[in-house]
């Protein structure tokens, strides 16, 4: 049988695998995916378990328990030898083996992408994955934890203070829940007032999310400084050393959480491979997902979702190609499989082409953004409800369906849960400090 490789789980990758399953005949072809995580993580609602409004486990898709048929490797790929139709693979624990394969179907994804900023990347934390927005909530808890006990001064305030790089839809959505979250725990700390934290958003454009009307994104703005976040536009972060955010118009302050999320790039898998790039670094696909070289398509090499250019043929894509977000990932992944099964059988493939209808945000509890293609934009509770029905069931399969519409249900009868986890990371701490050593 034909062995298909698929590199990395992500939503292009997961949803190749999941419908392949569903498509190929029993024998017709064996299919591995390759992934240093064991689960899809749905992006769009990181900022919601980051707010804790969502449970971590909820956010993410196992890929065992729902990839029933399909190998599955927690690993990563480190190499792609597409002339010999081998790749490297790389796992936690052991030995890197080669693996032979016949169709590769690369779905790796993108990663937080950043510049050579000072303490950046020492302090900075990015918002790609379910670890990173559980560190979240538990930093801005404990935070609250400890500030709480402190008379007011520099330390007080840096623990109080939180940062956001980037006002894209990333960027505004956990600006936004956090300050949501921020404003809810005020009830159970006397000590702090609402006065006492500060939220700050650093933009070098002279906007905030591109992807919707400029009147809109005005809404946003206002909608926010009403809540008590300021937000610097036509302004770039020059340093970040020791937790002290510098600014390029000459502001300064302290900030105990600086979250990055101001661009991404193609996964750095793609560095160590015989297949075309282009000049972001990403794989050179045509419209039907198939790789392109200057001589034309590359047999038995696919790609899509973050890590590939794919063509937008409806015209709305930047430069003219499909931008990196969920929507466009889960429906190239579903096109990758039909498109991998037809080939197989002799069947030319399908196109990409997807017209987007608009896009919806959350920026906190009760708090939402819609803006069609056209002129339609609708703001405030509606929007939010929009919102969460979209993502409600956009998120792939039932069982997660009905694991996040159960939070939501819980949390507005009984509010969020606001206890930090943050002594995780350190398990054995307590263990360490009062166990028994041998004497001598």
């Amino acid at each position: 049988m034909p062995k298909i490789l698929i590199v990395g789980g992500g939503y292009a990758g997961f949803y190749t695998a999941l419908k392949l399953e569903k498509w190929l005949r029993t024998g017709e072809a064996e299919v591995t995916i390759v992934d240093p995580l064991p689960y899809m993580t749905y992006q769009p609602f990181l900022p919601e378990v980051a707010a804790g409004s969502i449970e971590p486990r909820h956010a993410v898709v196992s890929h065992r328990r729902h990839l029933r048929n399909t190998e599955i490797l927690t690993a990563r790929v480190t190499k792609i030898d597409h002339a010999n139709k081998t790749a490297t693979i790389t796992p936690v624990v052991g030995d890197e083996w080669e693996f032979e394969y016949d169709i590769v179907v690369v779905t790796a994804g993108s990663v937080s992408r950043t510049f050579p900023i000072p303490g950046v990347a020492d302090l900075a934390i990015g918002m790609k994955n379910i670890e990173e927005a559980m560190a979240v909530r538990d930093r801005v808890l404990t935070n609250f934890d400890k500030a709480a006990d402190l008379p007011s001064g520099p330390e007080r305030d840096r623990l109080l203070t939180f940062t956001v790089v980037g006002g894209g839809f990333a960027g505004i959505e956990i600006f936004g829940e956090l300050r949501s979250l921020a404003s809810e725990l005020i009830r159970y700390y006397p000590t702090i007032s609402f006065e006492d934290t500060r939220f700050h958003l650093i933009e070098a454009m002279d906007r905030i999310m591109p992807e919707v009307s400029l009147k809109t994104s005005h809404w946003v703005l206002r909608n926010l400084a009403e809540r008590g976040a300021e937000v610097h536009l036509e302004t770039q972060l020059t340093s970040a050393v020791g937790g002290k955010v510098e600014m390029s118009d000459g502001g300064s302050f302290e900030s105990d959480l600086i979250i990055w999320t101001a661009g991404v790039m193609a996964n750095p898998v793609l560095r160590d491979t015989d297949l075309p790039l282009e000049e972001r670094g990403r794989l050179r696909v045509g419209a039907d997902l198939r790789v392109l070289n200057d001589d034309g398509v590359v047999p038995d090499a696919w790609g899509a979702g973050d890590v590939s250019a794919v063509p937008d043929l409806s015209g709305g894509g930047v430069g003219g190609y499909c931008v990196p977000n969920a929507q466009h990932a889960v429906r190239q992944g579903k096109l990758m499989a039909k498109n991998v099964v037809g080939v197989l059988r002799g069947d030319a493939p399908a196109e990409y082409f997807h017209k987007n209808q608009g896009a919806v945000a959350g920026i906190g509890l009760y708090h939402g953004v819609y803006q069609s293609r056209g002129r339609l934009a609708i703001k405030g509770l509606v929007a939010w409800f929009m919102h969460r029905g979209y993502h409600g069931l956009a998120v792939p399969m039932w069982e997660r369906k009905i694991r996040v519409f159960g939070n939501w249900i819980f949390n507005f009868l009984l509010h969020r849960d606001i206890v930090s986890l943050e002594a995780r990371i350190a398990p054995r701490a307590s263990f360490e400090e009062f166990a028994a050593r041998p004497k001598g």
